[in-house]
């Protein structure tokens, strides 16, 4: 698989056991001993094991094995190396330590959305755009229906002067 699939889909990967603040750096213009860093942060132990043991079991599903992994001792911060491909699962204080972002800071970054929130939003926007839809009818229904009310009571009403009006002629 190429490198940067391959760093796409573990970014996906690590949305499934909640991983957050995903980014991807690019590193092949800089490093020779890696093309890309994928890196998250979790909020416990358990959570970076998690992630970490996920984005392993299902790339090994897929015959792709790691290279060297560390980190499992203390779960502060676990990495992965799949050669060109290095992954980064840090507790959150542990990434704002380290700051690989910025030791790295030549390298191209990019976040990665988590796609739930994406679809969240997207569906929020639908809704709103649908309640404005709905909105939009009952205001022209209520518009429609008082100019029917308005037209019968202006024809009402020029009757009423017309009658008025003959009756002064005469």
């Amino acid at each position: 698989m190429e490198s940067k699939k391959l760093a796409l889909r573990i970014a996906d990967q690590m949305f499934e056991k909640k991983g957050f603040e995903v980014l991807v750096m690019d590193l092949s213009k800089i490093a020779s001993f890696a093309d890309y860093f994928v890196i998250c942060s979790a909020d416990s132990n358990t959570q970076v094991k998690a992630i970490a043991d996920d984005i392993d079991k299902k790339l090994r599903e897929d015959g792709i094995k790691n290279w060297h992994r560390e980190g499992y001792s203390s779960l502060n911060w676990v990495l992965l190396d799949y050669v060109d491909v290095v992954v980064h699962v840090f507790k959150k204080d542990a990434r704002n330590f380290y700051n690989l972002e910025k030791l790295w800071g030549d390298a191209p970054l990019l976040r990665i959305k988590d796609p739930t929130i994406v679809k969240a939003k997207v569906k929020k926007e639908k809704s709103t755009e649908s309640k404005a839809t709905k909105k939009t009818k009952t205001v022209k229904k209520a518009t429609s229906a008082a100019t029917k009310k308005t037209k019968g009571t202006t024809t009402k009403s020029s009757k009423i002067s017309k009658k008025g009006s003959d009756t002064k002629k005469k």
